[in-house]
């Protein structure tokens, strides 16, 4: 009889057994295979990753060219957001804001907050500092990206918008006659995206989501988040951008003021020692120590997880802002110029000052979370020292911000497989999609953290690349619009009508 009792007992261990070496599986095959891919992606030029120096000369490049339109149109922009300037008559699928909204939902996420800590605990509290010069120069490189993006967007006969940097790398560049390096650029940007989706816009966030979710919750287990969070995931992302726009348009506003709110309370409760992480910050981005790659590193890691929490050049935003409604594609362009200021420049800096006056990212009691690249739970615990209950609150602020990102990546990976694809096939997407978000909660950190850096920074090269040649256009377009707003010939509809 005790051999009968204990048969039910064995059966369901060795279930256990084979569930756990089938998710370990998962991992390691996972594992090796980014590590192929970032040794690629990844090689440097004097000390510099070639994708990171890209990144930067493209920046620099576009702001001058633009004549630092992000800085003489910025208030021009906020009227933009509120509505001054919609014409309900206007094409498309979203609102200035609703796009705006959808497009931070991708970026205010976990690399302001998981990427900030990641970036500190590797490079030093300097490497803020250089996250915030990418900033403000990556509010050019969205403008001219998502500009393009309205210029070039195709209305199907359905009113869905098919635009973005696959569609004005292909048609852009065959106006200029260069039709066949063009096409060349735009499959690979779509592919790229479609495996950015999975990655950094998807695993990553999965992964980092449990780990600041079980913090608070030990011992849920990681298949069990992953199972919950493709069921959530898949309720939205099928019913396309109309859907994400409003769940996006929602969530993000409201995450965002929590998620400030929570951090400004921390700085006011610690005023005295804002100057002295302000000092900490600017000395480590110029004579840093301690840190691998020294003065080159620290600049290495600003830019890199700048790219990865405000996306500029990357052209993924391009992608959400093709679908406002707008007839004046330099418009949509100067409301995206907002984003990196607002992801970037104000999230971040506030995450970072956090983080530095907690001091998690040299304490020697959470070496362990630094070592595991463990950034969602290293910002808990900075918040954490504070107020013992803000790291629940943050916990449900990291899943909310998680949950946005990946829903609206699902769109922009869903664009490039339809551009890829001719429009076939789109659910079988959505099911890799939804695979991808179950492997990102069960892997290993570390591993998902370098495949969604090589994922989603790949798609700059042939963005930026285009961006060099259609540039010009821009150029000629903005002074014209700028122009005509001087002489008054924009029609203001009021906010609210």
């Amino acid at each position: 009889m005790l051999i009968f009792k204990l048969i039910p007992t064995v059966a369901l261990a060795i279930e256990l057994e084979t569930a756990y070496n089938f998710i370990n599986s998962i991992d390691q095959i996972f594992s090796s295979c980014v590590k192929v891919i970032f040794s690629i992606l990844f090689f440097s030029i004097g000390g510099f990753p070639l994708i990171v120096l890209w990144l930067i000369i493209g920046a620099i490049f576009f702001t001058i060219k633009m004549k630092f339109i992000n800085i003489r149109a910025f208030k021009h922009a906020i009227d933009i957001l509120r509505g001054e300037y919609d014409d309900p008559e206007d094409e498309g699928e979203v609102t200035h804001f609703q796009a705006l909204a959808t497009a931070l939902s991708g970026t205010v996420g976990l690399g302001s907050i998981a990427g900030v800590a990641i970036a500190i605990s590797i490079g030093g509290p300097g490497a803020a500092f250089w996250m915030t010069i990418a900033g403000f120069f990556g509010m050019t490189t969205k403008f001219v990206e998502c500009t393009l993006a309205q210029k070039y967007r195709i209305v199907k006969p359905d009113g869905t918008i098919s635009g973005g940097p696959m569609r004005y790398l292909s048609a852009g560049l065959a106006e200029m006659g260069y039709g066949i390096l063009g096409r060349v650029l735009a499959v690979l940007f779509s592919v790229f995206c479609v495996l950015a989706a999975f990655g950094g816009a998807n695993m990553f966030q999965a992964n980092q989501s449990y780990g600041a979710i079980s913090s608070v919750l030990p011992g849920l287990p990681s298949w069990l988040y992953g199972l919950v969070l493709v069921v959530l995931v898949g309720l939205v992302i099928l019913g396309g951008i109309q859907r994400i726009g409003a769940v996006a348009g929602t969530l993000v506003p409201v995450m965002c003021l929590i998620y400030f709110l929570v951090a400004l309370f921390i700085l006011l409760n610690n005023i005295t020692e804002i100057p002295r992480a302000i000092a900490t910050i600017i000395s480590g981005a110029f004579a840093p120590e301690a840190v691998e790659g020294g003065f080159i590193g620290v600049i290495i890691q600003g830019f890199q997880r700048s790219a990865f929490s405000n996306e500029a050049g990357v052209g993924s935003a391009a992608i959400a802002h093709s679908a406002a409604k707008s007839d004046e594609p330099i418009r949509e362009g100067l409301v995206a110029l907002l984003e990196p200021s607002i992801d970037t420049i104000l999230v971040c800096n506030m995450t970072a000052l956090v983080i530095v006056i907690s001091q998690v990212y040299n304490a020697e009691e959470f070496a362990a979370l630094r070592s595991a690249n463990k950034g969602a739970e290293l910002t808990a615990a900075a918040f954490g020292s504070v107020v013992t209950w803000f790291p629940t609150l943050l916990a449900i602020a990291v899943f909310c911000f998680a949950f946005s990102t990946m829903i609206s990546w699902s769109y922009y990976g869903e664009r490039c497989w339809d551009y890829l694809s001719g429009g076939k096939g789109l659910i079988i997407y959505k099911i890799l999609f939804l695979i991808a978000t179950f492997i990102g909660s069960v892997s290993n950190p570390s591993s998902v953290i370098n495949f969604s850096d090589a994922t989603l920074m790949s798609m700059a090269f042939p963005n930026i690349l285009g961006g060099y040649f259609l540039c010009g256009q821009v150029a000629k377009d903005l002074q014209n619009y700028m122009d005509r707003l001087r002489k008054g010939e924009m029609i203001a509809f009021g906010v609210g009508d």
